[in-house]
């Protein structure tokens, strides 16, 4: 499975890609704003900055949420380094896009799908890239690895190329459950991804060594 940092960060994203286990960057316009990035300008020089750290895709999003405004933010987008994947919301619109991307040699992030339906669609339309939104779900007492699993199985039953990428990951237990659903991608902040080294008897294990290399060593 590979790993993206739901961030717009650029230091967790050097720490993160620090590890050597970093596959690429997931990005949206509140993750840009909680960075007090302002201004078309801005924002674009910021994608190409995260471009520059990482050597995996980037999801840059579209903000447009018509089709004419879609396509021009994504060609626009996609233009600014090889890297970039064109980050566009499961909308009527959304799929359209998906589509003209994808015949355009474009490739796409479909994000915000809830459902097995809305995620057909994306794959059908040719999206690079799936974007469930596991957090979410379960904010709202619906499974949301479940729906990770059901995707998995029905991308892999019917031979689409499309990735499923595990969004909205809240933590490192997160990780661990999409890792076993079968997604091809999970994409976390750093927190969840740290969380993965953590565990008590590996720290136990450290200090009794470090214990006994002193008892010799003086």
């Amino acid at each position: 499975m590979k790993f993206f940092i739901d961030t717009a960060n650029l230091e967790q994203i050097r720490e993160a890609n620090d590890l050597g286990v970093l596959d690429g960057v997931t990005t949206n316009p509140s993750l840009m704003a909680k960075e007090h990035i302002k201004g078309e300008a801005n924002i674009r020089q910021h994608y190409v900055d995260i471009c520059n750290i990482v050597k995996g895709d980037v999801s840059a999003e579209v903000i447009a949420t018509d089709l004419d405004g879609m396509l021009k933010e994504g060609q626009a987008l996609a233009a600014l380094h090889p890297q970039i994947v064109v980050k566009v919301p499961c909308t009527k619109d959304g799929i359209k896009a998906v589509k003209h991307f994808s015949d355009n040699g474009i490739r796409t992030n479909c994000t915000l799908v809830f459902s097995l339906g809305q995620a057909l669609l994306a794959a059908k339309a040719g999206a690079t890239y799936v974007s469930p939104f596991v957090g979410r779900l379960d904010d709202i007492s619906t499974d949301g690895v479940e729906l990770i699993r059901q995707i998995v199985g029905v991308y892999q039953y019917y031979e689409f190329g499309t990735q499923v990428l595990a969004a909205s990951i809240r933590h490192t237990m997160h990780i661990i459950q999409c890792l076993e659903a079968g997604a091809d991608v999970a994409t976390c902040p750093l927190s969840a991804i740290m969380g993965l080294l953590k565990h008590p008897l590996t720290d136990a294990g450290l200090a009794q060594f470090l214990a006994d290399h002193k008892k010799v060593n003086g």
